[in-house]
């Protein structure tokens, strides 16, 4: 099994998180910046594109045998869904339509999450506020591992079980860690996949429905994109709680990768987080920086200092406003 990973328990910190401040700071200094808080109008027709192309790829899927079926899955699908994930992270930020239109962006995470197989966009959405304002919060921030993937996923071989099983982590650690009463979204994100998988069953048989769901497992799991769960905020350096990688794969990732960016800047577009780092470099090039998102997942199965453990947490102060 390998030895077991150096930590035995969080990076415990006392201070705010750093965006806040930075951002403030910026925007000061470059007033520009705020001109790049606007709609992306070009996300709703990639959506749109990459949704028509899993539909594409559904019908073709009725007539392959199951080996080659989870091989296109894998290699084709699995880019496709982790793509469109990453567009319902950007749209959770009301990038497609402006935060005047909350209904419209709402919607389009929903028709964004038809080839994900499962309902996933509204839960998303509501958790991930907490993410930006309770970065590492304690029972606050479910993009923290538990305490029970820390302990138990800390040789080299179970971590990469828990990379291959980041989809059923990040789906039911929010029930555990900080569980929020469902909403009206949910129930309607939850009928309209059902009646989409129903559909899809009727007109073409099981095997569109499981290369979907294959899709979203395999791609969000043990996948060269899925490095950026790990690469965004596990302690790489000291010190650091938050990466970005400016390779080739943000081409794909709605910019993703722009990861320090859009922590200070939420509300801007993937497709403008370049700009952020081009319009103020001094407060990007010097930050340590990762290359690789492949060499991320390496060094995390491989290095004793690395594991689920390996995250800043901080207690927050529960903000009134709620969201």
């Amino acid at each position: 099994m390998g030895n077991r990973a150096g930590r035995s328990d969080f990076e415990w910190v006392y201070t705010d998180q750093p965006h806040t401040q930075r951002r403030k700071e910026m925007l000061a200094k470059y007033p520009a910046l705020k001109a790049l808080m606007r709609p992306d109008p070009r996300l709703k027709w990639t959506v749109l594109g990459l949704v028509l192309a899993q539909l594409l790829a559904c019908r073709l899927a009725r007539d392959l045998t199951w080996r080659w079926l989870l091989f296109w899955a894998y290699a084709f699908g699995g880019c496709v869904n982790h793509a469109l994930t990453l567009a319902i992270h950007d749209i959770s930020h009301n990038t497609a339509f402006g935060s005047g239109h909350a209904g419209r962006n709402r919607w389009l995470a929903v028709f964004a999450n038809l080839p994900v197989g499962l309902p996933y966009a509204a839960s998303f959405k509501k958790y991930h506020v907490d993410h930006h304002r309770y970065l590492g919060g304690h029972g606050l921030d479910v993009d923290v591992p538990t305490r029970l993937e820390g302990w138990l996923f800390c040789t080299p071989a179970r971590k990469l079980l828990w990379l291959a099983l980041q989809p059923f982590f990040y789906s039911l650690r929010p029930l555990c860690v900080h569980p929020k009463a469902m909403t009206r979204m949910e129930v309607l994100n939850a009928l309209v996949q059902l009646a989409a998988d129903a559909a899809l069953f009727a007109l073409w048989g099981p095997k569109p429905v499981v290369y979907l769901l294959a899709s979203s497992l395999l791609g969000l799991g043990l996948h060269p994109i899925s490095g950026h769960f790990v690469a965004e905020h596990y302690l790489f350096v000291k010190g650091h709680e938050t990466y970005s990688y400016y390779g080739p794969l943000n081409w794909i990732t709605f910019n993703v990768g722009y990861h320090m960016e859009h922590h200070d800047f939420p509300s801007i577009p993937g497709c403008n987080l370049p700009l952020v780092r081009k319009i103020a470099p001094e407060y990007y090039d010097h930050l340590p920086q990762h290359h690789s998102w492949v060499k991320v997942l390496w060094d995390f199965v491989l290095k004793d200092s690395l594991g689920p453990y390996a995250r800043v947490k901080r207690v927050c102060r529960l903000a009134e406003d709620r969201l």
